[in-house]
């Protein structure tokens, strides 16, 4: 294929892509699929495959079953059966079979004491193509009060702290999850840093320092100062491609010096709350 060829084949995958994140909770037909792709019914399974690495079905099904890992974890509230049935299965126990094929774990093992490491080696999505919004903007960040949880280690495991952090919020009401913004420190590239070494602060606003408490939280402070602020969509999973964008595209013909203060991720919308493709994350890059 020649570059536009290519280009346009990719951008129709992109478009199906979209089209799968947008109606998870549909019948998706394979007619009505390679439709939308432009492609032939009669090759339309090859086609995707070939290029995803992964059949129509088993995409799909990866995609659901990763929406319903994160119901069992961060929406306790909801039961087991109903997030099998909105996963597409017709039955506990066909749900309870697939995900156990697919993680190691049953539901209600996975919803007690959820493995991350081998969930996070087992849900090997294929590389998707976004637009990034190019758009960037010079803030004046104010100083927040946050309560934070201290993650350090690898970066797969990410949700075990986090769901810690969840329950300190419940827990406390200090940092109500509806009311308070909630964000995130990088103190590392996860490309670039031993798992072991890896810093990742879990934060919560609040308006008073934090007592001692069970989980380790803590108070610390965001200072005050400008930021280079860019919008990401959809899921965090790729939010390095925004935040390279900052730092190879933008940064370099901007005639900014950087502060000394890690990256900071404020998550607009998220999930549970938020299906994973609608998600909105605001990066901010300290400036002198």
């Amino acid at each position: 294929m020649n570059e536009m060829t290519t280009k346009a084949y990719r951008e129709r995958f992109n478009r199906l892509f979209d089209y799968i994140d947008r109606h998870l909770d549909e019948p998706l037909t394979m007619e009505v699929l390679s439709h939308l792709a432009s492609f032939s019914r009669f090759h339309f399974q090859r086609q995707f495959s070939g290029y995803v690495g992964l059949s129509v079905t088993r995409y799909i099904q990866l995609l659901r079953l990763r929406r319903a890992s994160y119901q069992l974890v961060f929406s306790e509230q909801r039961r087991i059966i109903d997030i099998g049935l909105d996963a597409g299965f017709e039955n506990p126990e066909s749900f309870s079979r697939a995900f156990k094929k697919c993680f190691g774990q049953t539901p209600s093992q996975f919803r007690e004491q959820p493995a991350w490491q081998p969930w996070n080696e087992r849900m090997q999505l294929p590389e998707r193509e976004r637009n990034i919004s190019m758009e960037v903007n010079i803030v004046d960040f104010e100083e927040t009060m946050i309560a934070v949880l201290e993650h350090r280690g690898a970066p797969e495991l990410i949700f075990e702290s986090v769901k810690v952090f969840i329950d300190w919020r419940k827990q406390s009401g200090l940092s109500p999850n509806a009311s308070s913004r909630t964000f995130g420190i990088a103190y590392d590239d996860p490309e670039n840093t031993p798992p072991e070494e890896f810093r990742f602060d879990i934060c919560g606003e609040i308006g008073t320092n934090v007592p001692e408490n069970p989980q380790g939280v803590t108070t610390k402070r965001i200072p005050a100062g400008r930021c280079a602020r860019i919008r990401h969509y959809g899921s965090t999973d790729r939010i390095s491609e925004s935040v390279y964008h900052l730092y190879r595209e933008w940064l370099p013909d901007s005639g900014e010096e950087l502060r000394d203060f890690p990256l900071i991720f404020h998550y607009v919308k998220r999930i549970p709350e938020t299906a994973e493709h609608e998600q909105i994350t605001d990066v901010y890059l300290p400036l002198k």
